[in-house]
C-alpha cells in the first residue's frame, strides 16, 4: 500500500483523485486546502489528516518523513499558478508527484522542473487522461494506419458552462488560470497533439475570459476548435433538453464519440502511473507550448474559422 497526500482538497477535481487512490487500493493520510470546504474526505478516507495553514502541513509531512514514514506520492489539485512550487515541494519532501493539468503555465517551467527531478532523483506524473481513454486510441491506431500525406479536417467544439462565480474565482483571473484555453482546454490541445503529430501551425481568432477559438494544423490534421464555459454557446436544441455542456469532435466529418468513460480517467491514470507507466514532464510540453501561445498571441479575422465562431 502506497502513502499519499493531497494539496487542494476543497476544489472540483480533487475528488477523482481520492476515489482513484482509494480504489487502487492505497492511502491518503493528509491533506491540505487554505479552504475548510473538505466534508468529501469522510467518503474516502476519513482518517486522514487536515490542514489549512501550508506551514503546518510541511512540518506534519516532514515529521512522518524524519520518522521513517515518508510519503511515496503527492497528488496536486491545486490552482494551476500554483502547481510548479507544489511539485517542488513534493520532490523535495521526497516523494514523487501527481499533478493535475495544466502541468504549469509556461513551457520553460518544464526545464525547471527537470533540474529538481534530477536533484531530488524523485519523479513528476501528469494527469493525461485523454491519452486512456479508448476511443481516443483507437482514433490514434486509424490515423497511424492512414497514408502518411494525407490530413484529416478537424473540428472540435468544447462547451462547459460555468456560473457567475467562475470569472470572480482564481479561474477567472488569467494570471493564475492561464486563461480559458489553458484551463479547461489543455488536455484537449494534447490529445490532439498525441493523435496527430507534430504542431506547425497555431493560429488564434478569438480569445476572450469565457470564449476562445482558433485553428491548429498538425504533422496529420487540419483543426478548427472552439471552446466557451458560456451556456449561451450550448446550441439552442441541446439547450432546450436541460444541458449545459456539448462537446463534439469530427474527422473528415465522422463524430468521434468519447462522452462517456471520462470520470473513471483518473482512476486508470493512477493505475499506469504505480505500474511506472505515468506520463512525465516531456509528455507535456506541447501541450504547454500550445496554451501559452494562445494566450500571448493576437487574434486575427482571417483563415479557416470554426462554425461556432462564424455563427453556423
Amino acid at each position: 500500500m502506497k502513502t499519499f497526500a493531497l494539496i487542494g482538497a476543497a476544489g472540483y477535481i480533487a475528488p477523482r483523485h481520492m476515489k482513484a487512490i482509494r480504489d487502487t487500493g492505497n492511502d491518503l493520510v493528509a491533506a491540505y486546502d487554505p479552504n475548510d470546504s473538505v466534508g468529501i474526505i469522510d467518503s474516502y478516507f476519513p482518517e486522514a489528516d487536515f490542514f489549512t495553514e501550508f506551514e503546518r502541513f510541511d512540518r506534519h509531512l516532514d515529521k512522518r518523513r524524519r520518522q521513517g514514514r515518508g510519503l511515496d506520492y503527492i497528488s496536486i489539485c491545486s490552482p494551476n499558478y500554483l502547481h510548479d512550487s507544489h511539485m517542488r515541494f513534493a520532490l523535495r519532501s521526497g516523494a514523487d508527484a501527481i499533478c493535475e493539468k495544466p502541468l504549469v503555465l509556461n513551457p520553460w517551467n518544464i526545464d525547471g522542473l527537470a533540474e529538481i527531478e534530477r536533484d531530488t532523483g524523485r519523479r513528476i506524473n501528469t494527469i493525461l487522461q485523454l491519452r486512456l481513454h479508448p476511443a481516443i486510441i483507437a482514433l490514434r491506431e486509424r490515423m497511424a494506419a492512414a497514408p502518411k500525406d494525407r490530413k484529416a479536417d478537424v473540428d472540435l467544439t468544447y462547451i462547459t458552462s460555468r456560473g457567475h462565480w467562475y470569472l470572480q474565482s482564481w479561474k477567472g483571473d488569467q494570471r493564475k488560470s492561464g486563461g480559458i484555453a489553458t484551463n479547461i482546454g489543455v488536455h484537449f490541445y494534447d490529445m490532439l497533439h498525441f493523435v496527430f503529430g507534430t504542431l506547425q501551425e497555431n493560429v488564434v481568432h478569438l480569445h476572450e475570459e469565457t470564449r476562445a477559438s482558433g485553428y491548429l494544423e498538425y504533422e496529420r490534421a487540419r483543426v478548427r476548435w472552439f471552446l466557451s464555459v458560456d451556456v449561451k454557446d450550448v446550441p439552442a436544441e441541446e439547450r432546450a433538453k436541460g444541458k449545459r455542456t456539448y462537446r463534439a469532435i469530427t474527422a473528415d466529418g465522422e463524430g468521434i464519440e468519447f462522452s462517456d468513460g471520462f470520470t473513471d480517467l483518473h482512476t486508470r491514470s493512477y493505475e499506469e502511473i504505480l505500474a511506472g507507466r505515468g506520463f512525465g514532464l516531456e509528455e507535456n510540453r506541447v501541450a504547454i507550448e500550445t496554451v501559452a501561445h494562445i494566450r500571448n498571441a493576437s487574434p486575427v479575422n482571417t483563415g479557416e474559422q470554426h462554425p461556432f465562431l462564424r455563427g453556423e
